[in-house]
C-alpha cells in the first residue's frame, strides 16, 4: 500500500514538473536604486487615445481583463488602488506577431516482404523487412507569439521603476481570459518587490 502511494506521489510530482518547466519564459527588470517599500497605492494610466472611438470592441474587453487580472496580483501583494496620489502608475502593452516553431518529426521507411525461390529445395521463401529509422524531418510551424508586458513608472518622477514581460504562444490576434492570467500570474511570481 505503501509502495502504491509513494508511486503516486512520484507521478503527481513529475507532472508538476514538467508543467513548470514548459512554462514560458519571464523576464523582469527593476531599478535597484529606489525603495519599493515606500510604494502602496497605484493607478492605471489612461490611454492618450481614451477619446477616439475604439473600433475593436474586443480589446475593451481585453483590457478589463488585465486590469482586472493585475490588481488582483497587486492586492494580493498588498498594495490598493488609489485614483488621486498614486504612488505608482501602472501599464501593459500587449503585441501579438507572426513566428515560426522548429518541429521534427521521426522519419521510418515503409515495411516490405520480398519472395525468393530456392531452386535447391524448389520452394518459395518470403522475408519480411520491417520499417528502419531514416532520420528526422525538420521543418518550420508557423504561430503567433503573445508578448505582454506590464509596467510601473514612479508617479511622481515619472520614471519607469519595474517592467516584467513574458512571450508565449497564442491563438488568436487576441488574448483568451486564460492566456492573460496565466501570463499576470507568471509575470507576478517573480515581482519580489521585498528584496530590494
Amino acid at each position: 500500500m505503501k509502495t502504491t502511494k509513494w508511486k503516486l506521489f512520484g507521478s503527481v510530482a513529475l507532472a508538476a514538473v514538467m508543467v513548470v518547466g514548459c512554462s514560458a519564459p519571464v523576464h523582469i527588470e527593476k531599478d535597484d536604486t529606489v525603495d519599493f517599500s515606500k510604494y502602496k497605492t497605484f493607478a492605471w494610466v489612461e490611454k492618450q487615445d481614451s477619446g477616439k472611438k475604439d473600433k475593436d470592441k474586443s480589446n475593451d474587453l481585453m483590457e478589463q481583463k488585465f486590469k482586472q487580472a493585475v490588481t488582483t496580483a497587486l492586492d494580493k501583494q498588498g498594495w490598493r488602488m488609489d485614483n488621486r496620489k498614486p504612488d505608482v502608475l501602472v501599464s501593459y502593452d500587449v503585441l501579438v506577431e507572426r513566428g515560426a516553431r522548429s518541429q521534427s518529426d521521426a522519419m521510418y521507411s515503409q515495411p516490405f516482404m520480398r519472395t525468393f525461390y530456392n531452386p535447391f529445395a524448389r520452394r518459395f521463401y518470403n522475408i519480411y523487412y520491417p520499417s528502419q529509422f531514416m532520420g528526422y524531418d525538420d521543418y518550420a510551424v508557423p504561430i503567433r507569439e503573445g508578448t505582454v508586458t506590464i509596467s510601473m513608472t514612479d508617479a511622481h518622477s515619472h520614471k519607469v521603476v519595474w517592467q516584467g514581460w513574458t512571450t508565449d504562444e497564442v491563438n488568436s490576434h487576441n488574448l483568451t481570459s486564460k492566456e492573460i492570467n496565466t501570463a499576470v500570474r507568471s509575470i507576478f511570481k517573480k515581482f519580489d518587490v521585498a528584496k530590494n
